[in-house]
Order: structure tokens, then C-alpha cells, then sequence
């Protein structure tokens, strides 16, 4: 069995955590994709009370808020591993290469910035579906008033 070099271990660490932000993010706009168009179609008639119908309309919007709120720290232990990376090369290869530790260090900082592209829009979409879910909740309750 061969021993990882830094050089696996970083393409580990960049695979393994850009690769964990992109299914997550598949995923939350999967889910969000389809609570739209179930909004679009709902009869909020059916439904016995406005609770009812919210606990319907919520349904798997954790995920999406979940993603926005993690992704960001996903990003961020991809950066602190791939600088702890580049310090371990420094460390055994004796150098202090200035190309060497900016290479490392910008190839590290790229985590956290998947980390964002992934978090802003599914805070966005969010924020988008939970507003439909108060109007549909709003236009049911005017609907039992009348």
C-alpha cells in the first residue's frame, strides 16, 4: 500500500469538498425547482387550516436553508485544510518558495469561495419560496374570512 503525498491530499481535500458543495447544491435547487412548481399548482382549498397548509408548503425547505447556512463553513474547512497543506509541502520539502506558498494559498482560498457561490443563491431561493409560502398562507386565511 503507498503512502499519500501532500499532493493527493490536496486533491483529496479540493475534490472531495468542491464536490460535497456542488451535490449540495444540486440538490437545494432540485428542491427548490420543485417546491416552485408545486406552488404554482396547490389548491390551498384543500387543506382544513392555514397550519396545514403551512406544514405542506414547507416541506423540504430545510434543505435548502441548511446548505445556505453550511456551505460557507464547508468552503471554509477546504481552505483551512489545503493551508495546513501547503505549510505540511513548506515543512518537508524545506522551502520558502514565495511562488510555491501563493500557489498553495490561492488553490486553498478557492474552497471558500465555492463555499459562497453555493450559499448566496440557495439563500436567495430561500428567501423567494418562503415569501410565496406567506402569500399562499395569507390568500387561504382572506379565503376563510369572505
Amino acid at each position: 500500500m503507498t503512502s499519500l503525498d501532500s499532493t493527493d491530499l490536496s486533491h483529496l481535500v479540493d475534490y472531495g469538498v468542491i464536490g460535497l458543495l456542488l451535490l449540495a447544491s444540486v440538490w437545494a435547487v432540485a428542491i427548490a425547482f420543485e417546491r416552485w412548481l408545486y406552488y404554482r399548482r396547490v389548491d390551498i382549498g384543500q387543506f382544513p387550516t392555514s397550519q396545514a397548509l403551512e406544514t405542506d408548503l414547507t416541506r423540504r425547505l430545510t434543505v435548502i436553508g441548511t446548505v445556505a447556512a453550511n456551505a460557507p463553513y464547508i468552503g471554509l474547512l477546504g481552505t483551512v485544510m489545503g493551508i495546513m497543506l501547503t505549510f505540511h509541502k513548506m515543512g518537508t520539502d524545506k522551502s520558502m518558495d514565495v511562488h510555491t506558498i501563493m500557489i498553495g494559498l490561492s488553490m486553498a482560498l478557492k474552497a471558500t469561495a465555492m463555499g459562497l457561490v453555493v450559499a448566496i443563491p440557495c439563500v436567495v431561493l430561500n428567501n423567494v419560496l418562503r415569501r410565496r409560502i406567506k402569500e399562499l398562507v395569507t390568500a387561504y386565511e382572506v379565503r376563510l374570512g369572505s
